[in-house]
């Protein structure tokens, strides 16, 4: 009968571990294909358009917002429903030629919650 109170007292310190909501992966990309990035990109230079990818786990329910920035003025928003323990999202921007500049993608929950962030230099000829 101990041990099995103590491993009840263990399940209920590990399993909310494992179903921790999270943002597994997060970066800038050429592209998406079968839901998968096809790169990492650190800058882009003639890049069009640009794709950011997510990958989120335990998040099966939620909101998440995409929100773009070009030199900290909000482009653009694209909102995404989770329907499933682990789920992967992408979004995408047509570049125009005076977009050159620090672009910065924010992850937010639906409560505008900071869930992550990367930023990139956009050059486009």
């Amino acid at each position: 009968m101990r041990s099995i109170r103590w491993l009840a007292v263990v399940i209920a310190l590990v399993l909310p571990a494992w179903t921790q909501a999270d943002v597994i992966r997060h970066h800038f990309t050429r592209n998406v294909v079968a839901h998968e990035p096809v790169d990492r990109l650190s800058s882009a230079t003639n890049i069009n358009p640009l794709f950011y990818f997510t990958e989120l786990e335990g998040m099966d329910g939620a909101t998440v917002v995409h929100r773009w920035l070009l030199n900290n003025r909000v482009m653009a928003e694209v909102r995404f429903q989770v329907t499933g323990p682990r789920w992967r999202v992408y979004s995408s921007k047509l570049m125009q030629p005076d977009w050159d500049g620090i672009w910065k993608l924010e992850v937010l929950d639906g409560d505008g919650n900071l869930l992550a962030t990367d930023t990139i230099s956009v050059l486009i000829d």
